[in-house]
């Protein structure tokens, strides 16, 4: 009789106490993981974006005691480097290279990352230690031969993966302040449904971070906010949150140098919501932020005399003075051009009209966008959710302006990249869509509660249709093909010892995959080549990529001019001829398939 009642206390508790949320809590838990694991057999996708190669070569020398040293080398660096050292050392400097004022017969000091993501990725390296070599053995990472998943590629999608699942938590907890639990629930689902995010997840690059770090400064701003509202307010809290709301900004900052324009929204809530405080908590913000940003800058600018290095020079780069990735190609940029308003004007002019034609309207994926632009009209009750719409609307503002100055090459080069601010206000597009559409839905005339909840299922159904039909077959070719091909890569880059160095139209694939430091075809393949073999350091292997070798025939190989990398490809594979001068006259027999490599020596 007594186990029987054990038994069956045991069973109320599952049903109605502690253990039914348990039993819920592990079921979701399962669902998240079951979808993970779907999205990763059937959607993933190995790296295609320059700036996720990047960072992870960067953090592997990291790791390996190295410091924030980078083996992908921008000509426009050592432009930067030079100029620097100069002026350091003018007494000391000849017109040979007996001084490396380039940085290029060492370690190269990286110009173009902030650092948090480089150290967040160094720490997992720390951890799971993984093979650098491609695998071409093992079924998950091959397929009979063939090359399918780089191991550190899908450890950086894992981690990602993580940070997605926290922001969903993340944005679950914002959206109880603002709105109830339920449409807490709802938000939460669309997140986790979120094709972009997911897209995101196994891109490499540091957006999940950064949408993490933001999150939580949200989060902070609506805790501020809601114990304003309170009958008893704790100053000392409200201080602390922000002290932390500079803080996360700071962090933002140094995950994405562009992110930290949004310390401007911040002071103007503190300015306009702190209370009889306001100045000092704004203060108080500002000074956190400068106290994390400060040495990492100071670092930059002992290093190269310029407080962002290469990364500065976003809003030069894709102007008319400097087109494409003219400006990171060229060994000796003409400068006085940058002095210009009128190229900025036409970039934000030109880029901005794309952003509120294409962008805007699609922020959260699908008709969220809608339902979010709506939602800011709404006449919120809450005094929290009000006074976050002011926030949201300064920060949509000012993404779309920092977005449409700081686009470059980089978003041609790939689809998924940091550049592209917007994709950081998903959650609030969620939150206050989700508002707009349960306040249409409560007007609505419903026979009963299934079919409110048949209602809700059919509209996440909808909203997420294109994410739902992404995780049915076909699967996606997990290999970012035909522009980079690890295996070649790798079995090229070993051809060439560790202090030497190749020149590519794909550094940072080379620098990732081949762990070798590689230089960035410069602007044309005569002068300034020669400028850079004769005065910078000798070139040992030139790798072109299809990258390349993809161009328009007409208008780029053949009208391009003589002395284009691209003419120069024509050439090689065509002709046969590579220029009697150049000093790289040894192809690879069977490279024509996948590319061109040329070496100063036969190496294979």
């Amino acid at each position: 009789m007594f186990t029987a009642e054990r038994i069956q206390a045991l069973i109320h508790r599952l049903e109605t106490g502690i253990g039914a949320r348990w039993l819920n809590t592990l079921a979701l838990a399962l669902i998240v993981l079951a979808l993970a694991v779907w999205y990763d057999l059937h959607c993933y996708r190995n790296f295609n974006s320059p700036e996720a190669m990047d960072a992870a070569q960067v953090a592997r020398n990291l790791s390996e005691g190295n410091g924030f040293t980078t083996e992908f080398i921008r000509p426009f660096s050592i432009y930067l480097l030079q100029q620097h050292n100069h002026a350091l050392v003018a007494n000391q400097l000849s017109s040979t290279n007996m001084v490396d004022s380039a940085e290029v017969y060492g370690r190269h000091p990286d110009l173009a990352n902030a650092p948090l993501y480089p150290v967040v990725l160094a720490g997992l390296w720390k951890i799971t230690q993984p093979d650098w070599k491609i695998d071409l053995r093992k079924s998950f990472w091959s397929d009979g031969g063939r090359f399918v998943r780089y191991k550190p590629e899908f450890i950086i999608a894992v981690f990602n993966q993580i940070l997605l699942l926290v922001a969903v938590w993340l944005t679950f907890l914002v959206a109880k302040i603002l709105l109830d639990v339920p449409a807490a629930r709802l938000a939460a689902v669309l997140m986790l449904c979120s094709e972009t995010l997911w897209e995101y997840s196994v891109s490499g690059l540091p957006i999940l971070l950064l949408l993490v770090i933001f999150l939580g400064l949200i989060w902070c701003l609506a805790t501020f906010e809601a114990s304003g509202c309170a009958e008893n307010p704790d100053p000392r809290r409200r201080f602390m949150l922000a002290l932390a709301t500079g803080l996360l900004a700071g962090l933002g900052m140094l995950t994405h140098y562009s992110f930290g324009w949004v310390i401007v929204p911040v002071l103007v809530f503190f300015l306009l919501f702190g209370g009889v405080r306001r100045a000092m908590l704004a203060v108080s913000a500002l000074l956190v932020f400068l106290v994390a940003v400060t040495p990492w800058l100071v670092r930059n600018y002992v290093v190269s005399g310029t407080l962002f290095g290469t990364a500065g020079y976003a809003v030069v780069e894709a102007t008319m003075a400097f087109p494409g990735s003219h400006l990171m190609q060229s060994l000796a940029p003409n400068m006085s051009s940058a002095h210009w308003l009128m190229p900025y004007l036409i970039k934000l002019q030109t880029n901005l009209r794309d952003l509120l034609q294409n962008e805007v309207p699609r922020l959260g994926g699908g008709w969220i966008g809608i339902l979010f632009l709506a939602g800011l009209l709404l006449g919120l009750r809450n005094v929290v959710a009000r006074r976050l719409r002011y926030f949201t609307l300064m920060c949509l503002g000012l993404f779309l302006i920092v977005t449409a100055l700081g686009r470059t090459q980089l978003s041609n080069l790939a689809g998924m990249n940091t550049e592209n601010l917007l994709v950081l206000l998903t959650p609030l597009a969620v939150i206050f869509g989700v508002a707009f559409f349960l306040t249409l839905l409560n007007q609505m005339d419903l026979p009963g509660v299934p079919v409110r909840y048949a209602v809700i299922v059919l509209v996440i159904l909808l909203v997420r249709l294109q994410f739902v039909l992404t995780l049915l077959p076909p699967k996606t070719q997990p290999s970012a093909f035909p522009y980079y091909i690890p295996p070649i890569i790798q079995e090229c880059s070993d051809w060439v010892q560790p202090s030497e160095l190749i020149m590519s139209d794909v550094p940072w694939a080379v620098a990732w995959y081949g762990d070798r430091q590689c230089t960035w075809t410069t602007l044309n393949c005569e002068y300034e080549f020669y400028q850079f073999h004769n005065h910078v350091k000798h070139v040992n292997a030139l790798y072109l990529s299809l990258n390349t070798l993809d161009n328009k025939l007409f208008t780029e190989c053949v009208a391009g001019g003589v002395d284009t990398w691209g003419k120069f490809g024509l050439d090689v594979m065509v002709y046969h001829q590579v220029p009697p001068s150049f000093p790289l006259v040894n192809p690879l027999p069977d490279s024509m398939s996948y590319g061109i490599f040329l070496a100063d020596r036969k190496r294979w």
